[in-house]
């Protein structure tokens, strides 16, 4: 049996490098202040409490109390003043990184003209943010085309670097798949005829600017049901801290209010409270940095706990063309020989599969090919399934197997057996085989088959550690849909998949309880996309596809959706993540502070002193200063977000508590303890 000339494989795209944070910080501090308007604070019910007890405790330090000194209780104000401010700066500085990227893509639309048809046929320059949905606008080479579209006209080549990065511009006609436009971006060649199908604010450059734009993102409902939950623990403590008093009374002690003030303040949930709103925006910010629109966040959290993904295997798990993929030489015949009749009967196959083996073969063969006057091309039609070309005195001829074996006057039974086996095998592992010939002898085959990407298969493996089944849908017979998902390493195939087919699988699946993702870019694809909790929907797909999804993909990669299922997890685990170390934090601030202030009324508490804090002063502030320096010490975890490695939710939840919970539980006691030795080192207490 001949081996197979294998085809090179390709390299990977390179990331886009993040903002940098150095830059931001300064109008992120400016933001931080201004933010301490309580009507912005009311967004975060937590820190709106603490901001109260920073203004209680400020008026308390102007009114004299031989209980606590002055000192104290300015120092108390301040780093509660601190905390607020640490918690808007974590905010501001993650708007930040959105806005710098809004200000650009603003800049870019400004002044922006179009030329728009007039009911008399003739074309009027007007401003681009006058136009409506069903506008008919001419954009030229050169131009930017001045909003979304869908292009009724001509074809050209339009360079979207604007809006999604690449540099690269892409083809556009009208009809198809490969119709819509988006605004902002410029045509480089030729011109379009572009109908408008979106009001100014509706277009996708709005729905990005308002994405970035993190003061405008609404609250989704995991963050709601957080909000509600602190809310809770909040009023809970404020309880508890109000009957302290009267518990100190009735033993014949008193407290303060500045140390009331100070336990309520380190008891209730700061750290979340006061990142909350930063890793949210932080998490979208990933997300537009992917060149995802997501028209809701609710779609970004769905993601995160995606059970089962859809993929179509055309363009998703494969390249979507079929493409050669080897070489089987017939007995007797070279490799070279059987390489240069193959490339010259298909320099005038200009199919997407023609293409792919000239391709293949320049690489591997060092042949001097004809100029296109020097042959006569013989172009591929589908009556004679053949193409090729007469060069030299000499006819060179590929194509399907038996218009091949018709042109060279030989029946299926008299072909050489071991090609015979050859071609049969091709054909059973849901490849496409063909035949070259050469002045009527058999040379060969050429195997076309979906090559499957480069790394699918590593990343269906991630997923499936996490628990994430994928289901691979296309058109292909069983057998052909078989053999790709062994290849592709997929869960489970659709095979011959109609829409009601996939719509049919949805609901199946979430009958049963799942979250489903879906991709996809045709019409037939809007029923399931609609459907999916999460539905990635692609840029230069159908206008139908993309109002049916919610999630567009500017650079239509279907793939991205596996991107987009790993920033939904970030984004559930960082808020766990952190919600657990903030709770934990709040164990360790108990033994340090409640200790301290009863210690004088119930002596025996003073066994519960774990930390061996030097006086209730002490204890007290370093309590209050520890709580405003962690939230700045995390800050970079919030943008960042938790790492989610491949694994299951069982076991991502007993890595947070050992991490997070753990380590939320012991920061405090080795922080306060550490404070409590400086504080008094510098004898500020």
């Amino acid at each position: 049996m001949n081996a197979p000339i294998q085809a090179p494989k390709n390299g990977a795209k390179q990331q886009q490098p993040r903002t940098a944070i150095a830059a931001l910080w300064k109008p992120a501090l400016v933001q931080a202040f201004a933010k301490l308007d309580p009507r912005q604070l009311k967004r975060s019910p937590v820190m709106l409490v603490v901001e109260l007890t920073a203004v209680v405790t400020t008026v308390l330090c102007f009114i004299p109390n031989p209980a606590v000194s002055t000192g104290l209780a300015v120092q108390i104000a301040l780093w509660l003043w601190f905390t607020v401010l640490f918690a808007n700066f974590a905010e501001a500085l993650a708007e930040g990184r959105g806005k710098a990227r809004a200000d650009s893509l603003k800049a870019g639309s400004q002044g922006l003209s179009a030329r728009r048809r007039a009911a008399s046929g003739q074309f009027e320059t007007v401003a681009a943010s006058s136009l409506r949905r069903g506008d008919l606008v001419r954009v030229e080479a050169g131009e930017l085309i001045p909003g979304d579209g869908e292009v009724v006209e001509g074809i050209a080549a339009v360079n979207e670097a604007a809006i999604t990065g690449e540099s690269a511009p892409v083809i556009r006609e009208s009809g198809g798949d490969r119709s819509a436009v988006t605004g902002n971006t410029r045509v480089v060649s030729d011109w379009l005829l572009v109908k408008i199908t979106a009001n100014p604010g509706e277009s996708t450059l709005d729905r990005m600017i308002a994405l970035v734009e993190g003061a405008k993102r609404q609250k989704t409902p995991n963050e709601v049901a957080l909000d509600i939950l602190l809310i809770g623990l909040t009023l809970i403590f404020l309880l508890v801290v109000a009957t302290l008093q009267p518990f100190a009374r009735f033993a014949g002690g008193d407290l303060p209010l500045v140390y009331l003030v100070a336990l309520l303040v380190t008891l209730i949930p700061t750290t979340i409270g006061g990142l909350l709103s930063a890793i949210g925006i932080a998490g979208m910010d990933r997300l537009v940095r992917l060149n995802v629109i997501a028209k809701s966040g609710r779609a970004v959290e769905a993601a995160g706990d995606v059970h089962v993904l859809l993929l179509d295997k055309t363009g998703t798990i494969t390249f979507g063309n079929r493409r050669c993929s080897a070489l089987v030489k017939a007995p007797g015949v070279s490799g070279k020989e059987l390489s240069d009749a193959a490339l010259l009967a298909s320099l005038a196959d200009d199919t997407p599969e023609g293409k792919s083996i000239v391709e293949y073969l320049r690489a591997l063969s060092a042949m001097v090919e004809p100029a296109r006057d020097e042959v006569t091309a013989i172009a591929f039609s589908a009556e004679t399934r053949l193409s090729g070309v007469d060069w030299n005195g000499r006819s060179y001829r590929k194509g399907a197997v038996d218009a091949v074996l018709a042109w060279v006057g030989m029946s299926r039974a008299e072909m050489p057996e071991q090609l015979s086996r050859e071609i049969d095998r091709i054909a059973q592992s849901g490849g496409t085989p063909l035949l070259v010939a050469a002045d009527g002898k058999l040379l060969g085959g050429i195997h076309l088959k979906d090559v499957v990407k480069p790394g699918i298969r590593e990343r269906f493996a991630e997923l499936r550690q996490m628990g994430i089944r994928t289901v691979m849908v296309t058109g292909d017979n069983p057998l052909t849909a078989a053999a790709i998902a062994a290849e592709a390493g997929v869960d489970d195939v659709i095979a011959e998949a109609t829409p009601e087919k996939k719509l049919a699988r949805i609901r199946q699946e979430q009958g049963e309880g799942k979250m489903v993702a879906m991709c996809g870019d045709g019409a037939n694809d809007a029923p399931a996309l609609a459907q999916a909790d999460v539905g990635l929907a692609m840029n230069d797909g159908t206008q139908a596809a993309r109002e049916a999804a919610n999630l567009v993909d500017l650079d239509s990669d279907p793939t991205k959706l596996l991107d987009v299922v790993q920033v939904g997890k970030e984004l559930l685990v960082t808020r766990g993540a952190l919600t657990t170390f903030s709770v934990a934090n709040d164990v360790a601030k108990y033994f340090a502070i409640l200790p301290a202030l009863f210690a004088g009324i119930y002596p025996q508490l003073g066994v519960l002193n774990l930390m061996q804090l030097r006086s209730p002063q002490s204890a007290i502030l370093s309590a209050i200063v520890f709580n405003a320096l962690i939230i700045i010490a995390l800050i970079p975890l919030a943008l960042r977000g938790v790492r989610v490695q491949a694994a299951d939710a069982a076991s991502l939840l007993r890595r947070n508590l050992l991490i997070y919970g753990l380590g939320g539980l012991v920061a405090p006691f080795i922080g306060i303890k550490l404070i409590d030795i400086l504080l008094t080192a510098l004898h500020l207490v």
